[in-house]
């Protein structure tokens, strides 16, 4: 990652560029195999590695990952849609990817977690599962934040508790935002020429993801989250950054956001 921002801005905005978004994102669409035995070594043990490869494979010329509430999805697709056509670019939209935790959880579930009878499952079993395939959807998606070279944290009422964040305090009920926003403290930073290297590399095979359903479901726990690291932009940003890329065409169309939020704080 070279930058994170925090998007603050109405996604009704972008509604004309949902269906373009929908578009990209099903573009990126790819059949599973669910066949849990492929996934096997020799002893009959499942191979994480080789789940997350198949399951969960990144886009790999994304140079936006967009964090955000798993309820505001199709907004986002507009979002995606908007900053494809306005500025080229390509997004990975994280909510696309929860769905195949879900699926993948079911199979396993079904092959290893019932009890004798068939007739519910092993709560002990059911708990060891969902930390397994949560743990390869959060490895994932750590390497995809790595992989792009900025990361928007997009924050509405649905993604951060409006009462909260009036009185400067910052909640989520979402674990996977809490995630997110922690993981671009932590990742490494990557000069702009690290990314595009990879993104020209990566163009010559593109894979991608696609879902629109979630594994959160009725949340019972708040999380704490520290946003101050991200530089803020808004919908009018969005909209002079577009305005300078229409007016004086860069390869890279970062580079006018960059330029106008960070100003001579630019570096690599």
């Amino acid at each position: 990652m070279f930058a994170g921002f925090e998007l603050t801005a109405d996604l009704d905005y972008f509604s004309d560029y949902e269906s373009h978004g929908l578009e990209i994102q099903n573009s990126h669409r790819k059949i599973f195999n669910s066949k849990l035995d492929n996934f096997k070594n020799s002893d009959g043990i499942l191979e994480a590695d080789k789940i997350i490869e198949e399951w969960f494979p990144p886009i790999e010329d994304a140079q936006v990952f967009l964090s955000h509430s798993h309820r505001d999805e199709r907004k986002i697709a507009g979002l995606a849609g908007w900053l494809s056509a306005e500025l080229g670019l390509t997004c990975f939209i994280d909510s696309f990817i929860w769905g195949y935790s879900n699926k993948l959880l079911r199979l396993i579930d079904n092959a290893h977690c019932y009890n004798k009878d068939k007739t519910f499952y092993n709560y002990s079993d059911r708990n060891r599962s969902t930390s397994h395939v949560h743990m390869m959807l959060s490895t994932a998606l750590v390497k995809t934040m790595d992989s792009c070279e900025s990361v928007f944290f997009v924050n509405t009422p649905n993604s951060i508790q409006v009462d909260k964040y009036i009185k400067g305090k910052s909640n989520t009920d979402s674990p996977w935002i809490f995630s997110e926003i922690a993981t671009t403290k932590l990742l490494r930073h990557r000069t702009r020429q690290a990314h595009r290297r990879h993104v020209a590399i990566a163009l010559e095979s593109i894979t991608g993801n696609e879902s629109f359903e979630s594994v959160e479901e009725k949340s019972y726990m708040n999380f704490t989250v520290d946003t101050s690291h991200l530089k803020p932009i808004s919908e009018r940003d969005l909209q002079n950054w577009a305005k300078a890329q229409s007016e004086t065409p860069k390869r890279y169309s970062l580079d006018h956001l960059y330029e106008q939020k960070f100003g001579a704080e630019i570096h690599g």
